[in-house]
C-alpha cells in the first residue's frame, strides 16, 4: 500500500473513477466535496505524489511556489487550465494535463439547450407555469424567435464550437459563420456549413446567435465588451459555454437592459461561483449552474481520461494529454 504513488483528488468524483484511482493509487479523496484552500492546496503539493484537481481549484503561483514540494503531476478534470499558473508550473517542472475530447458532445448539447431556450423563451416560460400564472393558450402569449434557418455565429472555431456548428447547421438548417485565427480546414469548414469571416466584429454584425467558443486567456479577458455588444443586432442572442471572464458582465447587463441586444443564454460566469444579480432579475436571461460537461457518461469519462494521464506518468510514459 505504502509503496503506491499517492493521489489527492480535491474534490468528489464519479464512482468509477474513485474506484479506478482506489484500485491503482493511494488515492486520497474529498469525501465531503468542499474545494480546498491555499493552504489545503498547499498540503497536497507537499504530501502527494500527484494532485487530481477542477477547474475550482485556483493553483496560482503562491501555491506552486510551496517548498519542500513531492508532486510532480497535476491532472487537471477539465479541458481548460485556467485555473492552474502554467507558467509557474513549468518553471518549477511540474507536468500539467487536462481531458480534451470526451465533454466535446455534451458541451455542444448545451450550447444549442441555451439558444433554443432563449429563442423560445423556455425558462420564463417555465416559471410562468410553475408561478401559476398561465390562463390558457392565446394567439400572442409569450412569441419567441425562430431558430431554424437563422444565422449562427460561432467566436472560436475548436473541438465544440466544430460540434455546435454540426448540430445547428445540419440539424436546425441555420447558417454557419465564424471567426477563429487559427481556424479549420476549408474542407473541415465546408462539411459544417460554416463559413470564415476575417473579424470578429463581422461576425458579430450579422448573426442571430453570437456563441462563444474560445479560451479564458489574458487575451480573451472580457473580449465581450460595451463595444463589441454595440456591434450586434438589437434582436440577436448570445450564448456562453466557455469561461466566464470572456464577458464583462457590467457591459452584458446594459446590453440587456438597453435593449440593445435581445437575450442571453449563460453556463459560465465571471466570478464564478458568484453570479451577477441584474441577472439574475432578467426574464431575457437563462442561467444555469456550468452543466456543460454535466452528464454522467461525460464526467466519468473525464475522470478517467485524467486517471490515464496518471498512469502514463507514473509508468514513465508520455502524457496523453500534457499541457505543460
Amino acid at each position: 500500500m505504502s509503496g503506491r504513488p499517492v493521489v489527492v483528488v480535491t474534490r468528489r468524483l464519479p464512482e468509477p473513477v474513485h474506484d479506478a484511482l482506489a484500485r491503482e493509487f493511494d488515492a486520497r479523496l474529498n469525501p465531503d466535496d468542499r474545494p480546498l484552500t491555499p493552504d489545503g492546496l498547499k498540503d497536497a503539493l507537499r504530501q502527494a505524489d500527484a494532485l487530481l484537481t477542477t477547474v475550482t481549484d485556483k493553483i496560482t503561483a503562491e501555491v506552486l511556489s510551496v517548498d519542500p514540494r513531492r508532486a510532480g503531476l497535476i491532472a487537471n478534470f477539465g479541458v481548460g487550465f485556467n485555473n492552474i499558473d502554467v507558467d509557474t508550473a513549468r518553471a518549477r517542472g511540474i507536468a500539467v494535463s487536462n481531458t480534451p475530447d470526451v465533454l466535446t458532445d455534451a458541451t455542444a448539447d448545451l450550447a444549442m439547450t441555451l439558444l433554443l431556450m432563449i429563442a423560445r423563451r423556455t425558462g420564463e416560460g417555465e416559471r410562468h407555469l410553475r408561478g401559476g400564472q398561465w390562463t390558457g393558450w392565446r394567439p400572442t402569449h409569450m412569441l419567441g424567435t425562430h431558430v431554424t434557418g437563422k444565422t449562427l455565429g460561432l467566436i472560436g472555431m475548436g473541438r465544440i464550437a466544430r460540434a455546435v456548428a454540426q448540430r445547428a447547421h445540419h440539424g436546425f438548417g441555420m447558417k454557419v459563420i465564424f471567426h477563429d485565427p487559427y481556424p479549420p480546414s476549408p474542407e473541415v469548414a465546408s462539411s459544417l456549413g460554416a463559413e470564415p469571416r476575417e473579424r470578429l466584429e463581422d461576425v458579430l454584425r450579422e448573426a442571430d446567435f453570437v456563441s462563444l467558443h474560445c479560451p479564458a486567456t489574458a487575451e480573451t479577458r472580457h473580449l465581450m465588451n460595451r463595444d463589441r455588444f454595440a456591434l450586434m443586432r438589437p434582436e440577436a442572442m448570445l450564448v456562453n459555454t466557455a469561461r466566464g471572464d470572456v464577458v464583462d458582465e457590467a457591459a452584458l447587463v446594459e446590453a440587456l437592459r438597453s435593449g440593445r441586444i435581445a437575450g442571453a443564454g449563460l453556463d459560465v460566469f465571471e466570478k464564478e461561483p458568484q453570479v451577477t444579480q441584474a441577472l439574475v432579475t432578467m426574464d431575457n436571461v437563462v442561467l444555469l449552474p456550468h452543466l456543460g460537461s454535466a452528464t454522467q457518461e461525460t464526467r466519468v469519462a473525464m475522470g478517467m481520461r485524467a486517471f490515464d494521464n496518471l498512469q502514463r506518468f507514473f509508468g514513465g510514459q508520455p502524457l496523453q494529454d500534457r499541457v505543460v
